[in-house]
């Protein structure tokens, strides 16, 4: 900034950009409101069908999000403009003041022609005695410089705003090639300081050799405090590039020994793991250019050691094990699965051995306390599970073909075709990973990519009422996912700890379950049991050995139980109301609907039951306060969902009824039925942790019938029917019904239990 410049002028067209993006501030302001309840929640309430149930109502959302990044990157840009225009005004205030300042004390400031000043002293009239004249202010040859040097402190933080606003307003804008930034800034100060902060510490990161434990803090509390930042994580993640990030973290991985920074801070690597996961994860949803370098440059260091020998890490080793928190941009996560699952083809030869089994040699890359990172897939998959589009594209692409030279054969000696989920689900050979604490981490990790691949919604969440319905490609992968627990229930049973997420996306099929599990009685099953979106195809059988292996895990049991509760209040309540439109309508008498819907219920939590029977009194030896402490936490997953129809999954409340329930109305069917059975689990609880580990398919029964009969009471006395005293035993009849069948249908599964099958 030079002298001139600052000093002569005027800010008008600034004051006036600066009021021309507040309007653009407000405008975006309302049409991000009107965009949110007029466009998005009109959609989610709509009665989408077909396509328009998954791309269009999607693309509603999206475009609902677009306006609200841009009223924020709207308000970011406000915001600096404001910022810069107020600082440099007061920078010319407090330029002119120091001017005044100097000609009172007959000192002259001039500009030169190359944008500089001078700071001339004028020599002041002297009487005989030597003093200065009358009239005449003294100056010093001292007084001139220090002037100098504060005009030109005033030059220099005017020319630092300047330019820092530049830097920010243009690495602002280039965070994205088209569509909005959501980076929210107050003021320049804000995006200044954290490209300042991301500066700092990239050079703390690009010289791990001089880490001390005083940088190591520090590395570690900007990363804490800017994760999110998105000016900070580009500038800070390109500023060390792909090749310094790897080397920092196999650094502090291997370089440990006896080292100052270890014994100073060896509990707060998983600290610095997680910061450094976060940052590296907000880096990549930015689409500027160096950014695009840095994911291809990233993906082609994978395949590379990082050191001189067979126990150094490789890039994809250590990179995933900085994957495992955060949301990574869907398109790095699918290149760079694309490319990690290459190089598991190389090192299994084709899934003919065990890839990645270095634990013996390989030092410690995680510190989370799961694994020691030596498998470069858990830490993707776990960060796949942030990921849903991702995960499901992951899931659905092929790792060999049918005439890639490999030995898996289908049952007359042919060759197949294996998915990545056939592959890492059914044929992997997971590496031993003897630093595991508790439970291998990498099946872990799988099942919840598969879950948010399944689900279309992050892996440990809730579906919300913007979560889309299913696509193809998701109902596909339940379909598998079914189909393969069913043919193999020891895929599932010998690996108990990815049961809480399969038991998860259960809970989120349950309208395509009970649709399978009845058979299509009477020819209506589509409308008995509403589908929005795509239907998961599944065989009854399959539905059956599935409910029972996963009712083993009282996880799963618990997710599984609670959410058919609450889907049994949705479709009481749905089909027994006399405004249901005609073309809605199951065409059958309330008779049967209530007989039908509790029958689908009740052979449910039957074959959750037997799962729960093989636990208890089998070889697992679980105790069946286990299962009821399980029902009483699903308390907490289902406090924002209660009343909202969408913990069964966004597939089923895109219909009529969903009017009532986004809103999160009190006091719906299944609110009251939920009530009761964490009342009733909690009750439970206690009489049981007095108990042996006994089992009755009795009790199960009546609590099931009781959850039944509940939803149609009702759901009866809401709508006034003429048939409220009646629809009781009507439940009870088709509870009894269903139980009889879960037990039915489970006998086929005599092989796979230890248990006798109940009530057989």
């Amino acid at each position: 900034m030079n002298f001139t410049a600052l000093h002569n002028t005027g800010f008008e067209l600034l004051d006036l950009a600066v009021g021309d993006w507040n309007k653009a501030v407000g405008n975006l302001e309302r049409l991000e409101r009107d965009a949110r309840t007029g466009l998005r929640d009109k959609a989610n309430a709509a009665n989408w069908m077909g396509v328009n149930a998954t791309v269009s109502r999607q693309f509603i959302g999206k475009t609902a999000g677009e306006f609200a990044d841009a009223h924020t990157q709207a308000t970011s840009i406000r915001n600096i403009l404001r910022d810069t225009c107020d600082e440099l005004k007061t920078c010319q205030r407090t330029l002119k003041e120091v001017v005044e300042r100097c000609r009172a004390k007959n000192i002259t400031v001039a500009p030169t022609a190359v944008g500089g000043f001078t700071v001339t002293r004028i020599a002041t009239p002297a009487d005989r005695s030597g003093a200065a004249a009358p009239g005449s202010p003294a100056n010093t040859p001292d007084e001139t410089i220090a002037f100098r040097d504060e005009i030109q402190a005033v030059l220099n933080k005017a020319t630092e705003i300047d330019d820092s606003a530049a830097r920010v307003l243009k690495a602002l804008v280039a965070q994205t090639d088209h569509g909005f930034s959501d980076a929210a800034y107050i003021d320049r100060d804000a995006g200044a300081n954290a490209l300042k902060a991301a500066d700092r510490l990239a050079e703390i990161a690009r010289n791990p050799e001089r880490l001390t434990p005083e940088r190591f803090a520090a590395l570690n509390a900007g990363l804490k405090r800017y994760a999110e930042d998105e000016l900070f994580a580009e500038r800070f993640a390109t500023a060390v590039g792909p090749k310094g990030m790897v080397e920092l973290w196999a650094g502090l991985a291997t370089d440990h020994r006896a080292g100052d920074v270890w014994r100073a801070h060896r509990d707060d690597y998983d600290d610095l793991q997680k910061h450094l996961s976060l940052t590296l994860a907000t880096a990549t949803q930015s689409d500027t250019p160096a950014m695009g370098r840095w994911k291809d440059d990233m993906i082609e260091l994978g395949g590379q050691r990082l050191g001189g020998g067979l126990a150094s890490p490789t890039g994809f080793q250590v990179m995933s094990n900085l994957m495992r928190f955060g949301n990574y941009d869907d398109k790095f996560l699918t290149d760079y699965g694309t490319a990690l699952m290459a190089e598991e083809r190389r090192h299994s030869d084709n899934g003919r051995q065990t890839a990645f089994n270095w634990a013996h040699v390989t030092p410690v890359l995680n510190y989370t306390g799961t694994d020691s990172g030596v498998d470069p897939l858990t830490g993707y998959l776990q960060g796949l599970s942030a990921s849903p589009a991702a995960a499901t594209e992951f899931f659905g692409d092929t790792f060999l073909t049918g005439t890639d030279d490999h030995g898996f054969k289908d049952k007359s000696g042919n060759k197949v075709e294996l998915s990545n989920f056939d592959y890492l689900f059914e044929e992997r050979r997971w590496p031993m990973d003897h630093s595991a604490k508790d439970t291998p981490g990498g099946r872990d990790a799988l099942a919840l990519a598969l879950e948010a691949a399944t689900t279309g919604h992050p892996a440990g969440e809730m579906p919300t009422v913007d979560t889309p319905p299913h696509t193809d490609q998701q109902t596909d992968l339940m379909q598998k996912l079914v189909a393969s627990i069913s043919d193999d229930p020891k895929r599932l049973t010998d690996h108990m700890q990815m049961a809480d997420s399969i038991g998860q996306i259960a809970s989120e099929y349950l309208p395509d379950i009970n649709r399978a599990a009845s058979n299509d009685t009477f020819g209506n099953s589509d409308k008995l049991f509403p589908i929005t979106g795509s239907t998961a195809h599944l065989s009854h059988a399959d539905v059956t050995r599935f409910l029972v292996t996963l009712g083993q895990s009282p996880e799963a049991n618990a997710a599984i139980q609670v959410g058919q509760a609450a889907y049994t209040g949705y479709l009481m309540e749905r089909h027994l109301d006399p405004n249901l439109p005609e073309d809605l309508r199951y065409p059958h008498p309330p008779e049967d609907i209530v007989e039908l819907i509790s029958r689908r219920a009740a052979e449910v939590d039957g074959a959750l039951a037997i799962g729960q029977q093989e636990a208890v009194l089998g070889p697992a030896g679980k105790e069946v306060q286990d299962f009821q402490n399980s029902i009483a936490q699903q308390k907490n997953a289902w406090s924002g969902a209660v009343g909202t129809g969408v913990g069964v999954g966004v597939s089923f409340v895109a219909t009529p009824l969903v009017g009532a329930l986004v809103g999160g109305a009190a006091g719906t069917v299944s609110s009251l039925v939920l009530e009761h059975v964490f009342q009733q689990a909690g009750t439970n609880a206690l009489q049981d942790a007095a108990k042996s580990s006994s089992y009755s398919w009795e009790e199960s029964l009546e609590e099931s019938t009781a959850r039944s009969k509940l939803a149609a009471e009702k759901a009866a006395e809401k709508y006034d029917t003429n048939y409220q005293h009646q629809v009781g035993d009507w439940a009870s009849t088709g509870a009894k019904d269903g139980f009889n069948d879960a037990s039915s249908n489970s006998s086929r599964m005599a092989d796979d239990l230890t248990t006798e099958v109940a009530g057989t």
